[in-house]
């Protein structure tokens, strides 16, 4: 007896470890290109992987959001197949799509697909109030951060320069730093002037007027309004006033939103789910970081969306009556 029980037990705990590694097999595991961990995109893809995360016991779909080069970078990890979703300005998913600058050289990605739009976002620059930058055409012969290659940043800025006919040669430096490197560089005086294209309230803005007497700087102009008449995922923007010590006024700029996309070879049953949980949870999710406060599901399905929608996201908004 005690043979045949022996027998049994070591059928039973095999049979469960063949079952725990077909499960463990049958899991899809996820990844979201984000940016850096002080900015929104951070924020936001930590936020979908942990609604994602809840539900994987049922649908088997583990998720996980590496801090990234951000907007550029997450267009190249979707297309190289390090990243299965990315978030970008909505412009990306546009050049992108289309094989435009700073994509040309990889060519028209038509496949990449539209998932959802987020937080809107307005490039921000914000200068050292000593360094006396009072507009956009006050950063010639300053020490200025434009951003990290890859950035949603450093393209916009590369656009605004171009409409201008600048160059980095106009700076007194240039700085590449990273976007959690950029607020202690202004507090210490090593740049004058730091560069982002964010959603607000942001926590590298936060920092830096907290440590240092800092300045929002407008970006507003005849060149502007040629860039915004000319590209059309651009909109007028403005950073309300009251955010961020020593910015009590509004402060005009140029934006536009931030958008997840993905690739039209992912999984449409990932997409699914993926879309299910944060629209199942869009209440919590908004409470995540202020600047989800105010999206609506109807502006989120819709609005900055420059590319086709995954069929995935498609089959969750038409179950919900929204398309």
């Amino acid at each position: 007896m005690k043979g045949k029980s022996l027998v049994l037990a070591l059928s039973a705990a095999l049979a469960g470890l063949s079952l725990g590694s077909t499960a463990h097999a049958q899991d899809k595991f996820v990844t979201i290109g984000t940016g850096g961990q002080t900015g929104v995109y951070y924020v936001a893809g930590q936020s979908i992987c942990r609604f994602l995360n809840r539900g994987s016991a049922e649908h088997g779909i583990k998720c996980n959001a590496p801090a990234s080069g951000g907007g550029v970078a997450n267009v190249n990890g979707i297309r190289s197949g390090e990243f299965n979703f990315g978030i970008m300005q909505s412009d990306h998913q546009y050049k992108a799509m289309k094989g435009e600058a700073p994509f040309q050289a990889e060519g028209a990605m038509d496949d990449i697909r539209a998932v959802f739009s987020l937080q809107s976002e307005v490039f921000t620059i914000l200068a050292r109030r000593d360094a006396k930058i009072a507009g956009f055409d006050d950063l010639k012969g300053k020490r200025v951060n434009i951003g990290n290659p890859g950035s949603g940043q450093r393209d916009t800025l590369d656009e605004i320069m171009r409409v201008k006919g600048w160059d980095k040669s106009v700076f007194a430096l240039a700085a590449e730093l990273k976007p959690a490197e950029q607020a202690s560089a202004l507090g210490d005086n090593n740049i004058d002037a730091m560069t982002y294209f964010v959603g607000h309230p942001n926590g590298a803005i936060q920092e830096a007027t907290t440590t240092v007497d800092a300045v929002l700087v407008p970006v507003t102009g005849a060149e502007i309004d040629k860039l915004l008449a000319e590209k059309s995922y651009y909109t007028k923007a403005e950073i309300p006033g009251g955010l961020y010590k020593g910015n009590d006024a509004p402060t005009a700029s140029i934006g536009g939103k931030a958008v997840l996309s993905t690739s039209a070879k992912a999984d449409p049953e990932v997409v699914y789910q993926l879309v299910k949980s944060v629209f199942d949870n869009l209440e919590r999710f908004q409470r995540l970081h202020p600047a989800f406060k105010d999206l609506k599901a109807e502006d989120m399905i819709k609005v900055g969306l420059s590319a086709p929608l995954h069929e995935g996201a498609a089959r969750y908004y038409k179950e919900r009556g929204w398309l």
